[in-house]
Formats: structure tokens, sequence, C-alpha cells
């Protein structure tokens, strides 16, 4: 299977769609080329890969401020005004206040007692899922590649679990899976704090066929004179300059990305 042969679906008017189905949930949006900033300006400016990493895909937060706590086995939860701390089952769920309540009065009667719950423990120890009150559709042949928000830094008490959601055909919760890593100790989790950066995908991108086109060059001497020639260009030329200027990748790829966008650069360049 050649490059050639890859055939990536062209996205609609709207690439990616979120319905918001807990009332109070906060609204995804657009990530940050900064990653809200947590990268430091010497990386803003000139590390170009940390910063379209950063940009690429969408923030999406907690339904709620909450918070979590695992004492090896059971986890536990509360939130603000509720004064104690709430068992999560590990069948059913838990749903965020008021809102089976309020999806019965809004949804049809065959679904109305299908309100999905917030959050679950899992048969795992320290293992749950969660939603962040969102569901998601993406135009056909798109998926959403799930993860914690790129260039963060790992976050206090839990790891994310990162999946790849078909949402152009499954139209359901948006949930994560999480591992719970501290015990005994309160994780947590705020509205004004992303908890997931979504990507979009085209689903071509990890097929089998896909993915099983790659090549292996595993000695040196296998190099090609086009291959030594962009190493020269690459590393060779810039290190040779006596005044070499600072991100020169950085400059050649916004440019690149401002004519493949019809001449406008990014927002916060």
């Amino acid at each position: 299977m050649s490059a050639a042969a890859i055939d990536v679906p062209t996205p609609p008017s709207k690439l990616v769609t979120f319905h918001r189905v807990i009332p109070f949930a906060r609204l995804p949006q657009r990530a940050d080329r900064s990653a809200a900033g947590m990268l430091p300006t010497r990386a803003f400016r000139y590390c170009e890969p940390s910063t379209t990493a950063s940009g690429f895909g969408y923030y999406v937060f907690p339904a709620m401020d909450f918070s979590l706590r695992f004492d090896g086995y059971d986890i536990l939860w509360t939130y603000p005004g509720i004064g104690e701390w709430l068992p999560i089952p590990k069948m059913g769920g838990v749903q965020a206040p008021g809102f089976a309540e309020y999806f019965a009065s809004v949804a049809p009667p065959e679904c109305a007692e299908y309100a999905p719950p917030m959050m679950g423990a899992l048969q795992e120890a320290g293992y749950m899922q969660m939603w962040c009150g969102l569901m998601v559709r993406t135009a056909p042949g798109w998926s959403l590649l799930v993860r914690s928000p790129a260039n963060f830094g790992r976050p206090g008490g839990y790891e994310t679990m990162e999946g790849v959601i078909e949402t152009d055909r499954w139209f359901g919760p948006l949930i994560v899976s999480l591992r719970l890593i501290k015990t005994d100790t309160p994780i947590v989790f705020r509205q004004d704090h992303p908890m997931l950066q979504v990507q979009p995908i085209p689903r071509i991108a990890y097929q089998e066929a896909t993915l099983n086109n790659y090549e292996l060059v595993p000695e040196l001497n296998q190099f090609q004179p086009n291959d030594w020639d962009d190493f020269y260009d690459t590393v060779v030329r810039p290190n040779a300059m006596v005044d070499r200027p600072r991100g020169q990748y950085a400059t050649a790829a916004r440019k690149r990305r401002a004519a493949e966008d019809g001449g406008r650069p990014p927002k916060d360049e």
C-alpha cells in the first residue's frame, strides 16, 4: 500500500459537534498552543512540535467540581455543599446532582429512565470511568482520540487511560477511564481545569493496512544520497552558521501552515 493510495476523508463544514447533556457542565474549548500557559516561554516561541501538539484538539472539562478518595479498595466522592463522602458503587455508578430528574423531564418516554451516570467504579481496584457531561459527533470517517491534556504535566493522583472512539458511528456519553494512584488523599477535579484533550483523527490513520505500511532502515550505511542531503539541510547547515537564527523549524512550519490555511496565521502568532 503506497502513501498515494491513502484517501483521507475531507471533513464537511463541521468536523466535530459537541452536545452538552448535563446542563451545568462546562462547554469544551479549542486547545491552546501554549498549553493554557503551561509551556515555558522559550518552548512556546521556538518549539513548534510542542505548540502544535498542545493546540491539536479541544479541551474537555469535568462536569462539576468534586473530589475523589481511594482507600486501596473502595472509591468515594464528595462535592461542594454535600458535606460527606459518598461511595461510588461498582455497579450502576452515581449521577450528577439533579441530573436524573432533569434528563427524565426532557428525554422521550422510552429514554427517560436511562440517564447516563457521571462516574462509576470498575471491578479492578482503583479503576473507574468518568463522564464529562457531553456527547460528541464527528464527520464521517473521523474518530476522537481521548487523552490527557498535552504538555500539562501529570495530573495529581490519577492517570488517564487513552482511547479512540469512533464518534461518527457511536453517539453516547464521552467517557474516559481513570486509574487512581494515590490513597487516602483527596483527588480534586475542578471545572476551570481541563481534564481531557480530544483530538479528531481520520479513521484510516489507525487502520491495520495504514499502520503496516512502514519500512525499517537498520544501518547508517544504508542512507540514500537524499537522506544525507536532508540531514545536511536540517542539522549541519544551521549548526555551521556563525550567527545561527533560533527557531528555524518553527518559522518554516508556521509559514507553511499559514499558507495552507489561506494565508491566515494562528491567532496566537
